[in-house]
């Protein structure tokens, strides 16, 4: 059959024009979305970024992809190797140049407010204490947690209290906070002194089949175990033994999270390996598991917290998978926030009494006179009072306040424009000559005596448990245990730093002796048993 060659290429062109306009038109979507994607990803952060330096403030200049991500990564590197070089069996106690160096230089280079960049995420430091002041006045529904921080701490923290914002936050709020006012904290006490006698008991022993030798222990492991025992009978009516795995895994994913610089934003130094990500995502499991496993043994008669999380699930308009993810991370949150931040800062309070053994003097002192330990007699141990003020001072477990303003807010002078991100670094405030003293880096419980109020020139910059209406409601817990705990130690053991504890504070969500405290302990020749 004879087919004209003249339509026959009519045909041809027609379907070639058709194709061509079919891939152009897609050409242009693509484009345009691709277009639409860059703006904002980086147009829009260059946006903030000029509406931050019309007021005035300024920072070190961003790279167009990464932002200052690769300069963070330079000054850490040279700052890891400088601290190398040094000798790690001295004791300095201004560690904010080791851990967090970019701030140091920047804040030097730039005063106590300036803008910088990680990738496509904009932030502003303040550490101005007239300004974080003002931070302590905002409402909650202008700043929250940076959401790029809370996405990579989900596997740990899930959606539960301290990683959620808005309204699930204010309704996990008004279940958790309280169980930790300071009426409920009261009768905590004899839990936390029954878990710190069988500490001394445990060290006893030791102690005494060292044939009167100091014996080495390292203190932050035991220390967690004793924080650990009173948040699960405290919180969950089980002992620490019940919920060991629990701890140990938490443990485990804790420092998994942390190898992944989840302080730097979206393009961080380096995408985590398949195989850590795979680690911690067995370990969130595994932990789910654990934790569903002690709600499901719970006696639904105690009116305790998990009771509570439980009826509060249940009073939700929720499927059953929501509910229950609502039990497992506010689960999560109590026994990670309830023991890790607690034990630290006990090591930290051991460590420093280990350098200064007059303060162990007068605590011995002072826990003699007033005899056992209750709830009436807390109140009148000001000397480890004092001494627990002034390790937060030196030692904050958390090092920062980071919030994510969640839509055009004012802080003092200052408009924050949506998705900015706020840091201001606790020990630097904690650290500062000006309001401190000249003695700012240096162990003086001392200045504690008259209180907070009197103990520096702006108070308001003292936040060791955070700043504002997201302040942690653990305070009172924290407070109450960190002084039972070395109250009942340092009357019954005389401390002295081992010669193999090396000075190393690492930041692991938190900031804590990095190559844990190792001390040398004694049975007190008169050993006061204030219990």
């Amino acid at each position: 059959m004879n087919i004209p060659l003249m339509p026959l290429l009519l045909l041809l062109l027609l379907a070639t024009t058709m194709a061509l306009s079919f891939y152009v038109t897609s050409a242009i979507v693509v484009v345009s979305v691709c277009g639409l994607t860059s703006y904002l990803a980086w147009a829009n952060p260059w946006r903030v970024r000029w509406r931050l330096r019309a007021q005035g403030i300024n920072g070190p200049k961003p790279s167009l992809l990464y932002g200052n991500l690769w300069e963070m990564k330079k000054i850490q590197a040279s700052a890891a190797l400088k601290n190398t070089a040094k000798h790690h069996d001295f004791v300095a106690h201004d560690y904010t140049a080791t851990l967090f160096p970019y701030f140091e230089e920047w804040r030097k280079q730039y005063g106590p407010i300036y803008t910088y960049s990680t990738g496509n995420k904009q932030h502003l430091y303040i550490n101005h204490p007239e300004l974080v002041k003002e931070m302590n006045h905002s409402i909650s529904s202008d700043f929250g947690k940076p959401s790029y921080i809370t996405k990579r701490l989900a596997p740990i923290l899930g959606n539960g209290i301290l990683r959620s914002n808005g309204h699930l936050w204010a309704q996990q709020r008004k279940i958790v906070a309280p169980e930790f006012f300071m009426d409920k904290v009261k009768g905590m006490v004899g839990l936390m002194v029954e878990s710190a006698e069988s500490l001394t008991s445990k060290w006893e022993a030791y102690a005494a089949s060292q044939s009167g030798k100091m014996a080495e222990v390292r203190a932050e492991e035991d220390l967690r175990s004793v924080s650990a025992d009173v948040i699960s009978k405290a919180c969950f009516g089980s002992s620490y033994l019940k919920g060991k795995d629990i701890f140990s895994k938490l443990r485990t994913l804790q420092k998994a999270i942390s190898k992944q610089s989840f302080l730097f934003g979206s393009h961080a130094f380096g995408l985590p390996l398949t195989a850590q990500k795979s680690k911690i995502d067995v370990l969130e499991k595994e932990i789910d598991a654990l934790i569903w496993e002690v709600v499901e043994g719970h006696d639904g008669d105690s009116k305790d917290l998990l009771q509570l999380i439980l009826e509060g699930a249940s009073n939700n308009d929720v499927d059953e998978d929501s509910s229950r993810r609502f039990i497992i991370d506010n689960c999560k949150n109590i026994y990670f926030a309830g023991h890790e931040s607690t034990a630290v800062a006990a090591s930290w309070c051991l460590m420093l009494l280990a350098l200064h053994p007059q303060w162990q003097d007068r605590i011995r002192a002072e826990t003699a006179q007033v005899g056992p330990i209750s709830a009436e007699s807390l109140p009148r141990l000001k000397t480890v009072t004092m001494v627990v003020q002034e390790v937060l001072r030196l030692y904050p477990p958390a090092a920062f306040v980071s919030r994510e303003a969640l839509h055009d807010a004012r802080i003092g002078h200052i408009v924050v424009p949506r998705g900015v991100c706020l840091w201001t670094l606790i020990p630097t405030l904690h650290r500062d000559a000006d309001i401190w003293g000249p003695d700012a880096n240096e162990f003086n419980p001392e200045r504690f005596a008259g209180g907070i109020s009197k103990a520096c020139k702006m108070p308001q910059v003292y936040i060791p448990f955070g700043l504002g209406p997201r302040l942690c409601l653990g305070r009172n817990f924290a407070l109450v245990q960190l002084k039972i705990v070395v109250a009942v130690i340092v009357s019954n053991f005389t401390l002295a730093l081992s010669p193999n504890y090396r000075h190393s504070p690492a930041y692991r969500m938190i900031v804590e002796p990095g190559q844990g405290v190792h001390l040398l302990i004694q049975r007190c020749s008169a050993a006061h048993n204030p219990t």
